[in-house]
């Protein structure tokens, strides 16, 4: 992980959430509690219901300024050639999935997977919004002759997440094995 950023002289919703975001994926969202965040932010947990009107909203925006910084490091990562095929495609991202880099964010998405299966206040919306974020993102990443680039996506999201949870629970090779019974499995 990159060094947290500094505490910027004027507090706003715009400087808070890099800092909450550094704390977050280093340490997890920990119940969400607004005291770490604070003080990860250098700031009290009063300023941050001031700043974002209560805890929900802040959840949400912090959760969607992490899932815009997540894509903005796939398109780093990807560069601006778009893949020749939907395989391709797969196979880029989740070869950046499983960069240690990236570790973090899928930390944080199974938190919140969780506290949405759990209805913690905030988590629903926020993995509606980041899945939406990335479905959008994914449209823009199937190949420019692909007759069907939200279908594809929508598959290729499936594929990605169903494949990503069974690696973390220690089942990699189910994936794979699944993955290829589909003519999906990298090479």
């Amino acid at each position: 992980m990159s060094p947290a950023p500094s505490r910027p002289e004027k507090l706003s919703r715009e400087t808070l959430l890099p800092l909450m975001a550094a704390h977050v994926l280093e340490h997890g969202l920990g119940g969400a509690s607004l005291r770490p965040l604070a003080k990860a932010a250098g700031t009290s947990d009063r300023m941050l219901v001031y700043h974002f009107g209560n805890k929900e909203t802040l959840i949400v925006e912090l959760l969607d300024h992490i899932a815009g910084v997540y894509s903005a490091t796939l398109d780093m990562a990807l560069g601006d050639i778009r893949p020749a095929t939907r395989r391709e495609c797969f196979d880029r991202v989740m070869d950046q999935a499983a960069n240690p880099a990236m570790r973090p964010f899928m930390v944080l998405w199974w938190d919140i997977v969780a506290g949405a299966a759990r209805n913690l206040p905030g988590y629903e919306v926020a993995a509606q919004k980041m899945i939406a974020r990335q479905l959008d993102w994914l449209i823009r990443q199937m190949p420019v002759d692909d007759p069907d680039p939200e279908g594809g996506a929508r598959l290729l999201l499936t594929l990605m997440e169903g494949s990503l949870m069974l690696g973390t629970v220690g089942h990699a090779k189910t994936a794979r094995d699944g993955l290829l019974a589909g003519d999906l499995s990298p090479s």
